[in-house]
């Protein structure tokens, strides 16, 4: 029997049995629309994380700060090194250095005449902070001025609009109170300034990395800061690098560390981008394992499924072999009906895999849209977040979502299809 007539018959015998054959191609149905699901969401979590990376962590710049990024989590003793305005001085010295400006920054209040925000407040200098975050600390309304006065503020979108419902907490000429809470040897203490808004910036999108602007951002100048916080100590030194090749990099990196005699920890945007590629990298094939299991369960329903077709087709298999049908013959006929199963479920998985993904963004966004509405701290930068991820069905994941499907069906489906093809034909046509 030729190759076509025997797909041609495994087809009609799926057909003939639509029932049975629906629900056994559902099991890997199920299996494929749940990996292409969590791969396709992840891999579109990976790419709206790397973006939004990228715009507020250019390749050409460091970040500076104190201690390791994961000393709280060591054990040892916290070091008492600290970064300090006049550092930056001393990092400007350094060869490939173009440019080092201050952050100082920490958790702080607005208050209006009638609303209260709880939100992050960074003091930098205006000028710098520009050069650096060109395309994200642009103002929308109103203008960042060259030579701010001490008491102007510049304010993220979602401070001017918090509840995302065109209720405005600040414009443009109003004045706020700012506070911060001072703690000092386990005593607290408030300082506060009235500030005029002069700048509001365009709506950013996702999270602030490397010390760049984010839509719940506050920025006041670096002098009002030193005064509110009562320090010059600083959060970060953001470096601009005269170039963004790695030699230069490793290079200024290793002469910031020796600087600071290896207190400071010392970022890059590649370091970092790397760091998470292997992360959601883990948590891929974490969930491709977690969803292969369903496809292993739909493949032993499968081999299940075609145990009992073999039992009610035995007086079918015994007539194939008297009409001259080999083994080889009546093998092809079972693994080709595994197969198209495997096809078909692939397929249809695919398609109920991508809708699923979707249904898991929109459930996301609506998620951090409801926890944006409680002001402009974590929960909306969780809402620019989620609500700008799509998910990402590439070929190669349809391929593979396919072929996988097929290699499951005709794995589990080969021992029957070998017991098919080894019926005696004269035992097979007595079957009743």
């Amino acid at each position: 029997m030729k190759s076509r007539d025997t797909l041609g018959y495994s087809f009609s015998a799926i057909r003939l049995r639509k029932l049975r054959s629906g629900l056994t191609t559902l099991g890997i149905v199920i299996g494929i629309a749940a990996i292409v699901a969590l791969l396709s969401f992840t891999q579109g979590f990976q790419v709206t994380m790397t973006t939004q990376f990228q715009e507020g962590f250019a390749t050409d710049t460091l970040v500076v700060s104190a201690g390791g990024m994961f000393d709280r989590f060591s054990g040892e003793e916290p070091s008492d090194f600290a970064l300090y305005v006049n550092d930056t001085a001393a990092v400007m010295e350094i060869d490939g250095v173009d440019l080092a400006t201050p952050i100082i920054s920490g958790m702080g209040s607005l208050d209006s005449e009638d609303s209260h925000l709880d939100l992050s407040v960074s003091g930098v200098n205006y000028t710098e902070y520009s050069t650096l975050y060109g395309t994200t600390f642009v103002a929308e309304q109103g203008e960042i001025p060259a030579v701010p006065a001490n008491d102007s503020v510049v304010i993220g979108s979602s401070v001017y609009d918090p509840w995302g419902n065109g209720t405005i907490f600040a414009d443009i000429g109003d004045e706020l109170v700012l506070t911060i809470t001072i703690r000092d040897n386990g005593a607290t203490h408030e300082n506060n300034i009235t500030v005029t808004v002069v700048g509001i910036l365009g709506e950013i999108g996702g999270t602030s990395f490397g010390g760049g602007p984010s839509d719940s951002g506050v920025y006041i100048t670096l002098g009002t800061a030193v005064d509110l916080f009562e320090s010059e100590e600083v959060s970060s030194v953001v470096v601009q690098l005269v170039s963004d090749d790695e030699a230069t990099i490793d290079q200024v990196t290793l002469d910031i560390e020796a600087l600071f005699d290896n207190e400071a920890s010392v970022l890059s945007s590649t370091s970092v981008l790397e760091m998470m590629d292997t992360m959601l990298g883990t948590i891929e094939l974490l969930l491709a394992g977690i969803a292969g299991i369903s496809l292993l369960v739909a493949g032993i329903g499968i081999m299940n499924i075609m145990i009992v077709s073999l039992m009610e087709r035995t007086r079918e298999i015994g007539i194939l072999k008297a009409l001259g049908a080999k083994g080889r013959t009546v093998l092809g006929i079972f693994l080709s009906e595994a197969l198209l199963i495997g096809l078909i479920g692939g397929v249809i998985g695919i398609v109920a895999g991508s809708l699923l993904a979707n249904v898991f963004s929109g459930i996301f966004g609506g998620f951090a849209g409801g926890m944006g509405g409680v002001g402009a701290g974590a929960g909306s930068q969780l809402t620019s977040m989620f609500t700008t991820i799509t998910p990402v069905l590439t070929p190669e994941l349809m391929f593979w979502a396919i072929f996988y499907g097929v290699v499951v069906s005709v794995v589990f489906g080969l021992y029957p299809a070998y017991r098919a093809s080894k019926l005696d034909p004269v035992d097979a046509l007595r079957k009743e």
